[in-house]
Formats: C-alpha cells, sequence, structure tokens
C-alpha cells in the first residue's frame, strides 16, 4: 500500500521540519533532495536547509550518494513508543511460542487510522517471509489481522470504514458493505478471523483480537503463503497468545516498559 507525500503548506520551522521528516515511509525510506522536497511539499532550497540541520542532530542521515534517510536519534526515539516499548516488547514471548508452534508466519497488527500496521512479524525456514513487513501498511477488510482488528472495534468506527469504499486487490477482496458487514458480525460472534486470499493471491490466515478492559488493542495472526486450508487447527494456540498478551497488559498498565522494569535481580543478566 502507498502512502502520499505528506505536501506541507506549513509556515513554523517545525512544521516544515515535521513535513520533511514524514516524507519517509516504508516504500520511500531513501529520498534524493529533490524527491525529498516534493513529497514533503516545501521549497528545495528550504528542505536543503532543513536537512542540513536535522542531519546534525542525527534525525536525517546521508548514503554514499548523497541520498536521505531517518537517522539513528529516530530509531532511539522509536524505541520509547507504546508501540515498541510496550506493545511488541511485551508480546513477543507469546508470538514466539505461537511461531514455534506453528511454524508459519506469525504476525502482530495494530489499528492506525483507517489501516492496520504490522508492529511484528517472526518467520520460519519454511515459511515464506516476503510478503509483509513490519511498519507496513494494510487494509482492515482485506487481511486476518485487518478484519479482527475492525470487528471488535467501536461501533462507530465500524459504520465509517463501512462508509469508505473498499479496495479490491484481489478477487476474493470483500468490497461490498453488507457482506462485509455480515462477515464482521461472524468474526464477532466466533472470536476469530480468516482470510482466503483477500489481499495477497496464494495466502490465507486466521487471527484474533487482543482486547484489553473490553478494548482491542492488538491483533494476533497466522499466516500461510502455501494455501494451507487447516490453520484453524492452531486456533488454541493462538487464542492462548492473545489471552497471555492481554493479561499482561492489563497487569503492567501503566508501565512503559514492562519487560525492563519488571526485572528482578535474579532476571538480571
Amino acid at each position: 500500500m502507498s502512502a502520499e507525500p505528506y505536501k506541507s503548506n506549513a509556515k513554523s520551522v517545525t512544521a516544515r521540519a515535521l513535513a520533511v521528516l514524514a516524507a519517509f515511509d516504508v516504500e520511500h525510506p531513501l529520498l534524493t533532495l529533490s524527491q525529498l522536497a516534493r513529497r514533503a511539499g516545501l521549497p528545495v532550497a528550504t528542505v536543503y536547509r532543513l536537512a542540513g540541520e536535522l542531519e546534525d542532530g542525527r534525525f536525517l542521515d546521508r548514503d554514499h550518494a548523497g541520498r536521505y534517510g531517518l537517522g539513528v536519534k529516530l530509531w532511539e526515539m522509536g524505541l520509547l513508543t507504546p508501540v515498541h516499548g510496550r506493545l511488541r516488547e511485551t508480546a513477543m514471548p507469546f508470538l514466539l511460542n505461537l511461531q514455534y508452534d506453528c511454524r508459519e508466519t506469525v504476525q502482530l497488527a495494530v489499528c492506525d487510522g483507517t489501516d492496520a500496521i504490522y508492529v511484528e512479524k517472526l518467520t520460519s525456514e519454511e515459511s515464506v517471509p516476503v510478503q509483509s513487513r513490519i511498519g507496513a501498511r494494510i487494509p482492515l477488510h482485506a487481511t486476518g489481522v485487518g478484519k479482527a482488528l475492525l470487528a471488535f472495534s467501536d461501533e462507530s468506527f465500524i459504520d465509517a470504514i463501512l462508509s469508505m469504499p473498499l479496495t479490491s486487490y484481489s478477487a476474493e477482496t470483500i468490497t461490498d458493505r453488507r457482506a462485509l458487514s455480515r462477515q464482521l458480525a461472524q468474526i464477532r460472534q466466533r472470536g476469530y478471523a480468516e482470510s482466503h486470499q483477500d489481499y495477497h493471491r496464494g495466502s490465507t490466515s486466521v487471527a484474533v483480537p487482543v482486547q484489553v478492559n473490553g478494548l482491542v488493542k492488538a491483533a494476533i495472526g497466522i499466516v500461510s503463503y502455501t494455501l494451507r486450508d487447516d490453520l484453524s487447527q492452531y486456533l488454541p494456540s493462538l487464542l492462548h497468545a492473545a489471552h497471555g498478551l492481554a493479561t499482561r497488559l492489563e497487569q503492567t498498565t501503566g508501565n512503559a516498559y514492562p519487560g525492563l522494569n519488571g526485572l528482578t535481580q535474579d532476571d538480571t543478566p
């Protein structure tokens, strides 16, 4: 899913600097000066000055060809976000156990705006790891984790998604609002979502929501790129992982880094 350029009409220095940083995404990790200016919607001269200052602060970096990319300072700051410091770190043991059990690709996703975002992905030697990447945005209506997130969201949010045009990614993608509404109701009733070539040809998936205090916080899914029709056999393990993660998140409410701050003296390396 390709992101649109930021296109800024910002006047403050801060807003312009943010427009420069927002020009980068998963599909545009490296940009020339002219590309950066175009995607930020700012004059080249302005971007040249801002990029230099951001590079000095390690927020941007330049490769041997002169292309700009996000710098190590942003990586350090990214580790402090709730998605990484709290959700991802807390989820990792449960994801590892699940991936060991199924030997397929295991994904952790959250909802952001009208999309889902992959927060983590684990693969094995037997699975095919090239179809998704951490940080990629995916549609809510055409993926297993996306449907699990959508089905258990607030009714007002579901209505908003159903009122939007539903993009078709394959012959299996549901783009009829009534049909999707019926499928979401079925997912809520049975507690898990399935996807069969809805987004990628040749892929199947099963996913469940991670609910904390009645609110969906994430979704965990198992994906096969060999058209397996027996992924439901892993539902007990999948539900166990989701329940374990939800319980751990409830227990560590208010703790931004449960994996670190929860260490005892005996746990410290």
